[in-house]
């Protein structure tokens, strides 16, 4: 049996990184008193994997750890176990408990749904090249990867951007090993067709989506 846990990730702890949260989880889980599977060797740890790990400085509220459990137990005391473990500040949203023959969670991430808050007095220039983005087929932009930087197209790697209240954008995009662009990556591509420097920026994910058998997109908790 899996316990997938959706939790969020508050302002105050988003300067921690992955690896310290990962650490932090896997003490969470020795506190739970639920009968989490380990590995074997001289150093045990919790069997445990995220959904998609979240950039340094950002906040979400859709995080996800999928994690082996050694027997089978209720999902109300697996979700009261998670809730006594952490902290206020990265609250427990849902607990899904799955067989072992369901997908990774990670294997069924597509794309991610951001919440993107431009400020200073660059936002509106940014703001304003969105209908040239989304009416264009190619727009190149340098993306780091592991061996280096690339030159690649992200126009068809964003598949919603729209202007919410203020200075706030809604996107959806791509999140996949092969084909993902993130959000900081999107702010400064439409700074750089504005002539301006990218402004300052808070990026929220409020979801994480993967296909359902009829190809459409969901939140993966309803996977």
């Amino acid at each position: 049996m899996r316990m997938l846990v959706r939790f969020g990730k508050k302002s105050r702890l988003r300067f921690i990184s992955h690896l310290d949260l990962q650490r932090f989880l896997h003490m969470a889980l020795n506190r739970t008193g639920l009968p989490v599977l380990y590995s074997q060797g001289f150093n045990p740890h919790p069997l445990m994997a995220f959904g998609s790990a979240l950039a340094l400085g950002w906040t979400s509220e859709y995080e996800i750890i999928d994690v082996r459990l050694a027997a089978p137990m209720g999902r109300g005391k697996c979700e009261a176990g998670m809730r006594r473990a952490l902290p206020e500040d990265l609250p427990v949203l849902e607990v899904k408990l799955v067989d072992d023959r369901y997908p990774s969670v990670m294997a069924q991430v597509v794309a991610s749904d951001y919440r993107i808050t431009l400020g200073g007095d660059r936002a509106q220039a940014v703001i304003d090249q969105i209908p040239a983005f989304l009416d264009s087929t190619q727009i190149m932009a340098m993306k780091k990867t592991k061996s280096g930087e690339k030159e690649i197209n992200i126009r068809p790697l964003a598949l919603r951007l729209e202007v919410a209240e203020g200075n706030t954008l809604h996107a959806r995009l791509m999140l996949t090993e092969k084909d993902a662009l993130k959000a900081d990556l999107l702010v400064r591509t439409l700074a750089e067709m504005a002539g301006v420097d990218a402004p300052e920026m808070r990026v929220h994910r409020v979801s994480l989506l993967g296909k359902d058998a009829a190809g459409e997109l969901r939140p993966l908790m309803e996977l």
